[in-house]
């Protein structure tokens, strides 16, 4: 081959494809040049050529990441989420690729965020157990991770796990590309990585790592821990041991560029009806459930216990009924019952399966909301025909009579709750 022909980076084609299936897979909008996935793909083989060619000779550049404002999962509020354009997500998407292989056997067990075969139940499910066998818990809650992670300690880390030249150099490139807000305004930034971009994920995870899973692993072993992303709770044997070690975190965070919120970061006692101590906080969130003292049944005699255990958060909940109200079920009078079971159930059944998995009566009002969403959209699609509240009655308990399993919140809540 000619030495002009020669690429300085050997990057397989065949990675650059699989990086595209995985971004076709999972969608997504349109970056700042406003290409759509489908846009993409009309000229698919020249697109994926230009990434493959371009990464291959040093000449990638990603351009500005857009700015777009989304709802928090499980709490009100926004939070900046950085779009890329499709190709640069596929041109991510490969560093992502190449570099999973090499972090994932060094991940600790106990980090759950973003990662193959690990989810937030696993995270809630581990954290409710220790919370039983530990009396103490610190909330912790690094403030704007993803705003301030230093970009030196960033490359620093995926240098410890590989020293291939084109990873780290579009890892460089990525960390310093701009922000740009719908208004056209570019903000340049010098530190931290942008929610939402495809290698952010694998490097905020090895960022951590090194940071805080494998500092905890070393000082104190005896202190059991659950991580997702930045969000973490770490339990100790007694308030005393939990004071201790939440004043070594945030010194340790602060060595790493990073800094604990200091209203959310607190010491909580994890109270149930057998630990007789006080203290001024006895709950936290997590993940979108609030862990506190709550009645729980003994499957054994059928009595009565205080138990400390997780339930959907008050925040999820009115985070989840605001969706609910977004949606304006009750002005979907185009769509037939059928048509609008299809197009609730994959949402709420999501919600069940997610919010549901501990201390499920704690959805119970926002199941019942769908109900009464459902009752008024009834009322306006068979105005007529329902106008007599007797009739109106009489039709809605005959459709659960018929279809019992119409809507997928209706095996949890009564139908005419």
């Amino acid at each position: 081959m000619p030495t002009s022909q020669v690429k300085p980076f050997a990057i397989p084609k065949l990675l650059v494809w699989e990086a595209y299936r995985r971004v076709a897979a999972n969608k997504g909008a349109p970056g700042v040049d406003g290409q759509d996935l489908e846009e993409f793909e009309a000229d698919l083989g020249n697109n994926l050529y230009k990434i493959w060619n371009r990464m291959c000779s040093g000449s990638y550049f990603p351009p500005p990441v857009r700015a777009v404002e989304i709802p928090k999962p499980h709490s009100p509020g926004v939070r900046v989420l950085g779009v890329p354009t499709i190709a640069d997500r596929i041109a991510q998407t490969v560093a992502a690729m190449f570099l999973e292989p090499l972090v994932e056997p060094r991940f600790h067990q106990d980090s759950y965020g973003y990662r193959p075969g690990r989810s937030q139940l696993d995270a809630l499910a581990a954290c409710r157990q220790r919370c039983w066998k530990y009396d103490w818990i610190i909330d912790l809650d690094v403030q704007k991770f993803f705003d301030s992670v230093p970009w030196d300690l960033i490359v620093r880390a995926v240098r410890a796990v590989t020293d291939c030249p084109w990873v780290l150099l579009y890892v460089k490139r990525w960390l310093a590309a701009p922000l740009q807000y719908p208004d056209g305004t570019l903000v340049q930034r010098d530190k931290g990585t942008p929610q939402g971009s495809a290698v952010s994920p694998v490097l905020a995870n090895l960022f951590m790592h090194f940071a805080f899973d494998m500092w905890m692993t070393r000082n104190h072993p005896d202190c059991p821990f659950e991580r997702y992303a930045d969000d973490g709770v770490v339990h100790c044997r007694s308030r005393r041991r939990a004071e201790e070690l939440l004043a070594a975190i945030a010194a340790r965070m602060s060595e790493v560029g990073l800094r604990l919120h200091p209203e959310k970061t607190r010491v909580v006692y994890c109270k149930d009806g057998k630990r007789r101590g006080e203290h001024e906080y006895i709950s936290f969130t997590f993940l979108g459930f609030t862990f506190r003292p709550r009645k729980a049944r003994n499957g054994k005699d059928g009595s009565y216990f205080v138990s400390f255990l997780p339930a959907m958060s008050t925040e999820a909940l009115a985070a989840k009924s605001g969706e609910l109200r977004k949606m304006r079920i009750h002005r979907r009078t185009n769509l037939n019952l059928d048509d609008l079971a299809g197009w609730l159930n994959p949402i709420v059944a999501g919600w069940m399966a997610y919010y549901g998995r501990f201390y499920r009566t704690a959805m119970d009002p926002l199941l019942r909301r769908i109900n009464a969403y459902l009752m008024r959209w009834a009322g306006k699609k068979y105005r007529r025909r329902l106008r007599a509240h007797r009739r109106f009655w009489r039709w809605w308990t005959g459709l659960l009579e018929r279809q019992p399993g119409l809507f997928a919140h209706w095996k949890w809540v009564r139908a005419y709750n």
